[in-house]
């Protein structure tokens, strides 16, 4: 079958089996390889992306469910060659070590932040919970979503 995908703001016409999982549809067909491979059974979260601004495993999900829907990727955060600034806060904590998780990382945090924007610690903890991180104690994570928040309430206030 033939779907169309909104990812990143740029429409993709794509062909896929009922079984092909949007993840394979991002890296294989489009090549965003940000969009990271892992487990392939929802257990680690690095493939996360955000559908329709909810994160979803798209190791998880079959390529249909996000057609005519929006797509974000790691790579849709940045606009005109400026980091967004969960980009910017995660680099000034030094959030990352090898950077397989931080794809997901990112965009669990942009759901948390589009959610509240005096999100609790706890509420971080829970929503990073689902992305396997082995290099680190998400404590950097936590800690620069945090601030990020505090400065979105700072510049809006």
């Amino acid at each position: 079958m033939r779907i169309v995908v909104n990812v990143n703001e740029e429409d993709y016409e794509v062909d896929v089996q009922p079984s092909t999982s949007l993840n394979e549809v991002l890296r294989e067909q489009i090549g965003i390889t940000s969009v990271k491979k892992g487990c392939d059974s929802g257990g680690c979260g690095v493939c996360t992306v955000l559908l329709d601004n909810k994160q979803i495993y798209s190791c998880m999900t079959p390529s249909w469910r996000a057609s005519n829907k929006k797509v974000l990727t790691v790579d849709g955060l940045s606009k005109a060659n400026e980091l967004h600034p969960l980009q910017q806060g995660f680099v000034k904590r030094s959030a990352s070590q090898c950077g397989f998780c931080v794809p997901a990382m990112l965009l669990v945090a942009k759901e948390i932040l589009d959610e509240s924007l005096d999100p609790t610690e706890h509420q971080i903890r829970d929503a990073l919970c689902g992305v396997l991180c082995r290099c680190t104690s998400y404590a950097s994570y936590i800690r620069a979503i945090m601030d990020v928040a505090a400065d979105r309430r700072e510049s809006e206030g």
